[in-house]
């Protein structure tokens, strides 16, 4: 009798880890994968209209916390993309920019460079890297660069140099782009 309640409170344990994890759920990574983790929430009260074109502007100005830590702002690009995968809405309803300057300036160098300065790779490479094959557009601030003594030729090749973040951001919203600062 003792053994049968042991093997009824196992199993019953078993049980309700298995509940607990299918409500809490596993992280998913429908765009980007390893970036910009996201929960399905299919039954939350605001969802993404799946009739709008989304157009983003994300205004990243601000450094990692480390130099061996991925941009907030990029990452949370990847889960913008991520979050609307998961709700449904095709990656051609969206145009998403994201406009690095300031702090965030480094996270646009090419590894040797950001190596030879941070003396660790750039783990920014490889996301800009899926955001862009994702449709993401990424500038950087060439006023940013003039600021921190960075040559034109030190960016990352899938950076586009702009004249000034304080054109980008003003001229993107003017085009009807939602902001939000990083």
């Amino acid at each position: 009798m003792k053994t049968r309640k042991t093997v009824m409170a196992i199993a019953g344990s078993l049980v309700l880890s298995l509940v607990g994890a299918k409500l809490a759920g596993a992280w998913e990574y429908p765009v980007i994968k390893g970036y910009g983790p996201v929960q399905p929430l299919p039954h939350a009260a605001i969802q993404p209209d799946k009739n709008l074109h989304y157009k983003v502007l994300f205004d990243i100005k601000t450094e990692a916390k480390k130099p061996d830590e991925v941009n907030a702002g990029l990452s949370h690009m990847a889960r913008f993309l991520n979050v609307m995968a998961s709700a449904g809405v095709k990656p051609e309803s969206l145009e998403i920019v994201g406009v690095i300057h300031g702090a965030a300036g480094p996270v646009v160098l090419k590894n040797d460079i950001y190596k030879k300065k941070f003396k660790v790779d750039n783990p920014n490479i490889q996301l800009i890297k899926a955001l862009k094959k994702a449709g993401a557009k990424i500038y950087v601030c060439g006023q940013t660069l003039a600021d921190d003594n960075y040559q034109h030729e030190w960016i990352n090749p899938d950076i586009v140099l702009t004249l000034s973040a304080l054109v980008d951001v003003p001229t993107f919203e003017l085009q009807g782009y939602a902001y939000l600062p990083f």
